[in-house]
């Protein structure tokens, strides 16, 4: 698979430190999303079913809903790569993951059919960003506060890292906080 450079600290807000911090500066994130994804699948799969239901404290989101998650912030941080890959600098608005999550029916779907879309959405994903053009990596775009203000400027390979680090942070918080 295609070596990406990990971006340098202005090419991502400096909250993203905490999905950053988790990668390792090889270029192989490609290869870490799709042996994460294996490894996030066997893991979940071999839990037992009342965990994929289980909630750690009051509000917090269930297993299946992490999973549903992790999807809708995958598609929705790609789709910004492909904008920003094809020189489109339009602001993108955030998106409310609390309201995704509430209205994705998680809970009520079965683990095969999370993840025949989970994996999916991760090839599509690999094959958005093995097949852009070198260029287009550093090529930017900023996203927009819910009161219209600029929040922050991300770069196409920042995007890739960001889905990276993103799954493995929610990764880390289920061998946590899930299973004790």
């Amino acid at each position: 698979m295609r070596y990406i450079n990990k971006p340098a600290e202005d090419e991502y807000p400096a909250y993203s430190h905490i999905y950053m911090d988790l990668l390792e500066d090889d270029g192989k994130v490609l290869e870490h999303l799709w042996q994460n994804f294996l490894a996030i699948k066997e893991y979940v799969y071999a839990l037992p079913e009342e965990k994929l239901a289980y909630r750690y404290a009051k509000d917090k989101w269930t297993i299946k809903e992490i999973l549903v998650h992790l999807i809708d912030d995958e598609r929705i941080f790609a789709y910004r790569a492909l904008r920003y890959a094809r020189n489109d600098d339009t602001p993108l608005h955030g998106f409310d993951q609390d309201s995704y999550t509430r209205f994705s029916r998680a809970n009520q779907r079965s683990l095969d059919s999370i993840f025949e879309e989970y994996e999916w959405v991760r090839k599509s994903t690999l094959a958005l960003f093995q097949y852009l053009p070198e260029e287009s990596f550093t090529r930017g775009g900023e996203g927009i506060d819910y009161d219209g203000s600029i929040i922050n400027r991300r770069t196409v390979r920042g995007l890739a890292y960001h889905i990276a680090g993103h799954e493995l942070r929610h990764f880390n918080i289920i061998k946590e906080r899930y299973i004790n």
